[in-house]
């Protein structure tokens, strides 16, 4: 019947075939262009995002056409079968016996409602479901393509799903469908009563059959009323079903692309070598460079070359962001450098189990991390199989052994969320006990004193010191007034090493250099800031005499 139409069906079936594969690529597309925005190279996201533009540009004024050359085609295709339809039915109705119209099915209103809905259901399965289940197997064909391309596990999932999807939804269609047809029959029915009792007004009117009519009218509406209800039912449960399918198969989706995420710094690695029960605590940094995955056109480090020998204190100093605390970072391995080695007694720590080497480290941040718990599950924290004894000797060592047996509930103190109940240095000094009783070999302090008053910062440092004796220990340092007692001072400026050498050694022979000019800026910094403090007391003296005077 729709031989006459078969090049208007062919070019709109072209139509929707590549309109189907370009809601594929616009998906492709926008994912990467989402991804392009996560680059902190601005350079290349700005021309990355350019060249996209173009893209979407291009491929939005190709979907524009094949979507006309889809629709406009289909239609005529749909519109022309819908003509011949309705001559052919009116042929076939006009042929029968007299016979066949008096049948209550066969009624005038009924047979011109045929004419017009099940021509036109024709037309809509014709015209438009046709051009969209070629465009939807199109769609398809390209989607798992792809996907099998970029990610076959999350295809596969997705596949596995989608015959639950089509199921409910052929379910969800063959229960409507039943439906549909007594609906249809229903409402005729109420519609037929309704056309005669309008046909024949002056008749209803004339005998007073109004409440009658519409009685018969709501009887006829209560079987279509039940039907619409189950029907709603039905497609809601079947749309539910659907919908639940495919966010359970796009959440199983993203778990795969973290479960299946292969770290590049294996934490135990089973097969890497095992660390000695003891090391020396020599550490090395030779020639290494570095940058900040997020920052890779900002480099850290240009062939940084450093060394602490074991039992000694390595102290780095250096301008802000130059680096020190990096230095640290990469001792303990949370990065890895773009190119050198970072060295532990000799041996490139990638070599090491890296779960095992940690338990050789210990470290002192600038903030200390105190968990919402009590003061002595905090020490522990540092060796889970630490005693009661060693706990108390930790503390004891790093200065808190006096203020914690001061509290009410001493040991059991809860120092609440991030350590609220505690004073900076108490903090500070609970933080060097979790190191101690660690007993670790190389011992690693990130500005430990930088945000402490004076007097919390001389018990910070006198429990440092003695934290740090016989260890080899990395310090990096804001207030240089604390590493003059190291054995080597290493000035990093622009990436590099810049001096190193004692505290003296770096006076005499660089009395110009960087470290030079840092100990005399903070000296005139501290002579600064006593000056206001005395000029402040001595302009108060003179008022306070005034006042006596008065």
């Amino acid at each position: 019947m729709n031989s006459p139409e078969w090049v208007y069906a062919l070019v709109g079936s072209i139509g929707s075939v590549v309109c189907g594969s370009l809601s594929a690529f616009f998906a492709y597309v926008l994912s990467a262009v989402l991804s392009v925005y996560y680059n902190p190279n601005h350079a290349y996201m700005s021309r990355e995002i350019g060249k996209y533009c173009y893209l979407l540009i291009g491929l939005s004024s190709a979907a524009l056409i094949f979507n006309t050359l889809q629709h406009f085609f289909w239609d005529i295709v749909g519109e022309n079968l819908t003509k011949r339809v309705r001559e052919k039915m009116l042929a076939a109705v006009l042929k029968n016996e007299m016979a066949w119209f008096d049948q209550e099915e066969n009624e005038s209103a009924r047979i011109a409602a045929r004419l017009a809905l099940d021509a036109n259901n024709v037309r809509s399965a014709i015209g438009d479901r046709i051009s969209v289940i070629v465009q939807n197997t199109a769609l398809m064909l390209v989607a798992c393509t792809a996907g099998f391309v970029l990610q076959w596990r999350l295809a596969l999932v997705l596949i596995a799903v989608f015959p639950l999807v089509v199921a409910a939804t052929v379910l969800q269609k063959m229960f409507m469908t039943g439906f549909s047809g007594d609906l249809e029959a229903a409402h005729a029915k109420a519609t037929q009563l309704a056309g005669e009792a309008i046909a024949n007004v002056r008749t209803v009117a004339a005998f007073n059959s109004e409440s009658q009519i519409i009685g018969l009218f709501t009887t006829n509406l209560q079987i279509p009323l039940r039907r619409c209800f189950w029907k709603g039912q039905i497609a809601g449960t079947g749309f539910g079903i659907a919908q639940f399918s495919l966010y359970a198969s796009y959440a199983l989706g993203l778990c795969f692309d973290l479960l299946d995420r292969k770290t590049e710094i294996e934490p135990d690695d089973p097969d890497a070598t095992p660390v000695p029960d003891r090391l020396r605590g020599e550490v090395e940094i030779k020639h290494v460079d570095f940058s900040y995955p997020t920052r890779p056109d900002v480099p850290i480090f240009r062939d940084l070359s450093l060394r602490a020998r074991a039992g000694k204190i390595l102290a780095l100093v250096g301008p802000s962001g130059c680096g020190k605390s990096s230095v640290i970072a990469l001792v303990q391995r949370f990065y890895e450098p773009s190119s050198g080695r970072v060295m532990i007694d000799g041996k490139d720590i990638r070599k090491y189990n890296l779960k095992s080497l940690r338990k050789h480290i210990a470290m002192v941040p600038q903030e200390p991390c105190l968990f919402a718990a009590t003061i002595y599950e905090n020490i522990a924290y540092g060796h889970e199989s630490a005693t009661e004894a060693e706990i108390i000797e930790a503390a004891t060592l790093s200065n808190a052994h006096k203020f914690i047996s001061g509290l009410p509930d001493g040991y059991n103190t809860f120092v609440g969320e991030r350590g609220v109940q505690l004073s900076g240095g108490q903090k500070q000094r609970i933080a060097i006990a979790r190191a101690l009783v660690r007993k670790a070999e190389l011992m690693l302090l990130d500005e430990a004193t930088s945000a402490l008053d004076a007097e919390s910062e001389r018990l910070v440092q006198e429990a440092l010191d003695r934290a740090c004796s016989g260890k080899t220990t990395i310090v990096v340092a804001h207030r240089l007034s604390t590493i003059r007692n190291a054995h080597v001072i290493a000035v990093i400026d622009d990436g590099k090493v810049a001096e190193q050498g004692s505290h003296s050694h770096l006076l005499k022979n660089h009395p110009d250099g960087c470290y030079a000019r840092m100990i005399q800026l903070q000296r005139f910094t501290h002579n600064q800031v006593i000056g206001m403090t005395s000029g402040s007391s001595s302009s108060a003296r003179p008022k306070d005499d005034e006042e006596r005077e008065g």
